[in-house]
């Protein structure tokens, strides 16, 4: 048996995976959550009714052409970081489905963070799993989180305590906020990115940073000044991106001062961003996962799933 099967269920994206540990491959099938123009995400309530309607669907196009007499586990994420009391009921969908396909093909079934799935998917998709058996700083940045852990491999996986943060508004958010102001349709991220490029003003930003944390809500005020100042759309995505950049930045140097020289991970949808990337790939030679590991992503929490298999049934 030489498949896994990996499930996540986020509050953005109903996301499927199937890994073929014989061959490397991984594929994935994914589908955005809809969201009525002119809204900023979903309630939890929504979330579980859509991902519900998806799951099925997804996972019956990711195994038509697999047998699945050689799923050797499934895995799925069961929250959304890995500590205590950590909780979205979007994340129950996933783990359900899981918790049925397990007991109805007799196959084991490992639950992992949805954190966890985004940094072992850029370590997947980077080619960089060597650093599950090391320690490095890893920058998980999304809609829903803007933090940084420090990571320490165990072979298998890894054990993350939580290194900086933002003390209010997500990265990803500022990015959807900051577009649905301009005109864009969420989620924002990749338009605003194409805007951006276009801009040819010299930017200057002044990030606000409390120690190694950050704050991201002034993005969204200086943003709509911009825009009541006439201000134009290229020059205002520009601006967005380039402060959140410059606060990466900050939090980096930082953490870097306070933890010493470690490997640089960045995962998460807004760490697609080229801008960002082509930037911190430069200052810090960083990893990144590629474009298709970036996003909300069964990928990881496969892989994790077929490590966590393999150190069992090897130990055994």
């Amino acid at each position: 048996m030489s498949f896994f099967l990996g499930i996540d269920t986020s509050n953005y994206t109903t996301s499927t995976a199937l890994y073929d540990s014989k061959t490397g491959e991984m594929v994935q099938q994914k589908k955005l959550l809809p969201v009525k123009e002119g809204q900023l995400g979903l309630r939890q309530s929504d979330a579980v009714f859509h991902h519900t309607a998806q799951l099925h669907t997804l996972i019956e196009e990711l195994l038509k052409d697999v047998d699945t007499s050689k799923i050797a586990a499934i895995a799925a994420s069961s929250r959304p970081r890995p500590v205590d009391g950590s909780y979205m009921p979007c994340f129950t969908v996933g783990e359900n489905t899981a918790k049925i396909l397990s007991s109805a093909m007799k196959i084991p079934l490992y639950t992992f963070s949805h954190q966890e799935g985004h940094i072992s998917a850029a370590l997947f998709g980077s080619q960089r799993t060597d650093l599950f058996d090391k320690q490095f700083i890893a920058f998980h940045v999304s809609g829903g989180t803007t933090e940084a852990v420090f990571a320490k491999g165990f072979g298998t996986g890894f054990s993350v305590e939580l290194a900086a943060h933002t003390l209010d508004l997500n990265a990803g958010q500022a990015i959807d906020r900051t577009g649905l102001m301009l005109g864009l349709k969420f989620p924002c991220g990749p338009q605003l990115e194409q805007l951006a490029l276009k801009n040819t003003e010299k930017i200057k930003v002044k990030p606000t940073l409390k120690g190694c944390n950050c704050c991201l809500s002034g993005v969204e005020n200086l943003s709509k000044k911009l825009i009541d100042e006439g201000k134009s759309p290229e020059y205002v995505s520009a601006f967005c991106l380039k402060y959140i950049e410059q606060t990466l930045s900050g939090m980096t140097k930082r953490l870097l001062e306070k933890y010493g020289k470690h490997p640089l991970l960045f995962a998460g949808g807004v760490m697609s961003n080229r801008i960002i990337k082509n930037s911190f790939e430069e200052k810090y030679n960083a990893i990144f996962a590629p474009p298709q590991f970036s996003a909300d992503n069964s990928a990881g929490i496969a892989y994790l799933g077929y490590r966590k298999y393999n150190d069992v049934h090897t130990r055994v």
